[in-house]
């Protein structure tokens, strides 16, 4: 009777980790889909909310530590129930980083406002920040339906996103070269891609937990990156 309760509570622990894992993934897809728009359309209204909306993940985030804190301390799990728990951790971890470059993307549209507009570019981020919102609606699926399937066709989708990038990247070289009036505006739109293109690689992490949780075992092959331009000190990875 004694291991039966201790089940059903680690079941109720686990229950509400995943409540919390669920929302604050919500968040971040409305988070994504929000900065994306106020990109598009210029309004600063809607990026200050962006912005304002990361304290929500930041919390959530800390929800989650305190929870897998006191589940660990209380149920002591062991094999694929510590797995389960230590997942979590990691999921949360991702959708937080996420959150984050968020949030970088509202603040660039604050300073683009005041910008000539570059022809082409803001669809085309678009575009990326829709592919990389539609992997990360899939890697939570995968997560909620413990799809291994799934979650590997989510990494194998991250290398579309490089290839975006990588185009994008050109673009707004030549757009600098052509005219150098493009210059500072072309280098928030740089900015703002990498951190689109670095969401990519968390929903991808997200996806290759999903995968250990099922399985008990990370992705063996290192999944290559198709993205070769510069790293920036302003995406905080």
């Amino acid at each position: 009777m004694q291991e039966k309760h201790i089940s059903s509570a680690f079941d109720r622990d686990l229950e509400k980790l995943q409540a919390l894992i669920m929302k604050m993934g919500g968040l971040v897809e409305n988070s994504i889909h929000d900065a994306t728009e106020a990109l598009i359309n210029r309004d600063e209204e809607l990026a200050n909310r962006v912005r304002k909306a990361d304290k929500q993940i930041d919390a959530l985030e800390e929800d989650v530590n305190q929870q897998v804190a006191r589940t660990l301390a209380l149920r002591a799990p062991i094999a694929g129930d510590l797995r389960t728990v230590l997942s979590v951790l990691k999921i949360s971890a991702n959708l937080e980083r996420c959150g984050d470059y968020t949030k970088n993307l509202a603040k660039r549209t604050s300073a683009l406002v005041q910008m000539p507009n570059i022809e082409g570019v803001s669809a085309s981020i678009r575009r990326m920040a829709r592919d990389v919102g539609l992997m990360l609606k899939d890697a939570l699926d995968a997560y909620i339906q413990r799809d291994a399937e799934l979650a590997e066709q989510v990494r194998q989708r991250d290398d579309d996103i490089d290839q975006m990038y990588n185009a994008m990247f050109r673009e707004l070289l030549t757009h600098m070269m052509e005219d150098p009036r493009n210059i500072t505006a072309a280098m928030h739109l740089h900015f703002i891609a990498k951190n689109v293109e670095r969401m990519g690689d968390h929903v991808t992490s997200i996806s290759e937990q999903v995968i250990y949780l099922v399985t008990g075992e990370l992705p063996e092959d290192s999944r290559p990156k198709s993205d070769a331009t510069p790293y920036s000190a302003e995406t905080g990875d």
